[in-house]
């Protein structure tokens, strides 16, 4: 089986072609060697992948027909990753919520119609319950107590 094609069954990667893009950049190895899409894998070879800023490594299990579901994933690869590489990502991520808590940011569909609710029951309520003839006179009578 070629290994874009393994990747992307035991759902390393979202798609094939992603896969194919990643071996391209060279983040993906096969045993020390740079590997190449087309590359043939077998049952035992190990593979590493750089993704998410670090390293994973993968040993060949078995080799499925087709793309698999998430559950079936551990039947086929045996994660052979450091402990310390997953502690780097675990680090980098507590970096990343340092910065910006999760909710923060930008709001999300739900937000905006919420927000768009809001203003416009604000809006309407605030414009209709205003007497602006009162309003400028109010602001005329303070402006002329200032001059004097």
């Amino acid at each position: 089986m070629r290994i874009d094609k393994f990747l992307w069954s035991v759902r390393i990667y979202k798609t094939r072609s992603i896969a194919a893009d990643e071996i391209k950049k060279n983040r993906v190895s096969l045993g020390s060697q740079p590997a190449k899409a087309s590359k043939e894998i077998k049952v035992g070879d190990v593979i590493s992948i750089k993704k998410n800023q670090i390293e994973l490594k993968i040993k060949v299990l078995q080799l499925p027909k087709s793309r698999l579901g998430a559950k079936l994933v551990p039947d086929y690869i045996s994660d052979q990753t450091d402990k310390e590489q997953y502690e780097i990502l675990k680090m980098k991520r507590m970096q990343q919520n340092y910065y910006r808590a999760k909710g923060e940011g930008r709001p999300t569909k739900k937000d905006r119609r919420d927000i768009g609710e809001f203003l416009e029951n604000t809006e309407s309520v605030s414009i209709l319950n205003t007497d602006w003839d009162d309003f400028f006179n109010s602001l005329d009578d303070d402006t002329t107590e200032e001059d004097e």
